[in-house]
């Protein structure tokens, strides 16, 4: 009898079954390629394709082609071969101008790194205003390059405001732009003023990317601020540092404003750099055809220090966070 009770319990019990498991969802299937799609890609890259040709391609080409020939501005150019090239090489100017190029790209290029850094890594200790000091040290990077040569020749005048502010501490003051022995340390020192603005915005936001809790480990382990500046910090921010470097330099080699408002490429040579030489020998000179190879010239140069640089950043710049 106990049996037969329990077996109706059993039986009228509902079996209730599992629910099932929710269905994955499943990714469309792609879009079949029509006959069409290639010539709309084509027309989406019309506009920079061709803006890349006519701006870069045809120029570049139209350079290497005058710099072939004896050319002035007005008349008819004589076909020369490589003779510009050859003029270039025994021309003792030449030299100068690229002798004072690469040390004002170094130099310029070091401090502008150095300053930028500094002031980075202040910007990001946590102090009040931080935001309003970018903009500020920002600022000379937007205002117009001649403007700010205009105002620092009046600075470093001889009876400029520096000189001025030497001579209440009984010093007198050089001639800083015509004083060939500070004439390019003083276009040096406009130079990383007006710019050093840029690289400041751009290793703020590498030091901003670090992880906070790498930092408070290091701190914990009782690591002191050098060693976690040497093996913390910057191996983290090294493709910010070599994006700004090679920027930096490939800019430097540009020059042109600065020696040119401030000194005109003086005194004598001292402040005279590639783009002004070649801009004199084109538009002074009449001499396109060398202006030309040197164009070309200094082309080769900043692409060879720039593949050095993508060379030897294999060795320092980590990119794995």
């Amino acid at each position: 009898m106990t049996v037969r009770l329990q077996t109706d319990a059993i039986a009228s019990e509902e079996v209730v079954a599992p629910a099932p498991a929710p269905a994955l969802p499943v990714a469309p299937p792609g879009r079949p390629k029509k006959k069409g799609d290639g010539l709309v890609a084509l027309a989406y890259l019309a506009p920079g394709l061709t803006g890349f040709l006519f701006f870069i391609i045809v120029p570049l080409i139209g350079s290497l082609v005058i710099s072939m020939f004896e050319w002035p501005l007005f008349g008819t150019p004589t076909f020369v071969g490589i003779a510009n090239y050859q003029k270039l090489f025994g021309d003792p100017t030449f030299y100068t101008v690229l002798l004072n190029t690469v040390l004002f790209a170094f130099v310029y290029t070091a401090l502008n790194l150095l300053l930028a850094l500094a002031v980075s890594l202040w910007l990001n200790t946590r102090i009040k205003f931080a935001g309003f000091w970018r903009v500020i040290f920002f600022l000379p990077a937007i205002t117009p390059m001649v403007a700010n040569a205009l105002v620092w020749r009046l600075l470093l005048s001889q009876n400029g405001f520096v000189n001025s502010v030497l001579g209440t501490a009984g010093i007198d003051g050089p001639s800083w732009l015509s004083d060939p022995r500070f004439a390019l340390l003083s276009v040096i020192a406009m130079s990383v003023w007006q710019s050093f603005g840029y690289n400041v915005i751009v290793l703020s936001a590498g030091l901003g990317g670090i992880p906070k809790e790498i930092l408070e480990a290091s701190r914990v382990d009782g690591t002191s601020a050098w060693n976690r500046l040497r093996y913390v910090i910057l191996p983290m921010i090294s493709p910010s540092l070599f994006f700004t470097m090679t920027m930096t330099m490939i800019g430097a080699f540009q020059v042109f404003v600065q020696p040119q408002i401030l000194t005109q490429g003086g005194p004598g040579e001292s402040t005279n750099t590639f783009v002004l030489y070649l801009y004199r020998n084109g538009f002074v000179f009449d001499k396109l055809g060398y202006a030309s190879a040197l164009a070309w010239i200094l082309f080769l140069v900043v692409m060879l220090i720039t593949a050095l640089q993508f060379a030897g950043q294999r060795k320092w710049v980590n990119y794995d966070k």
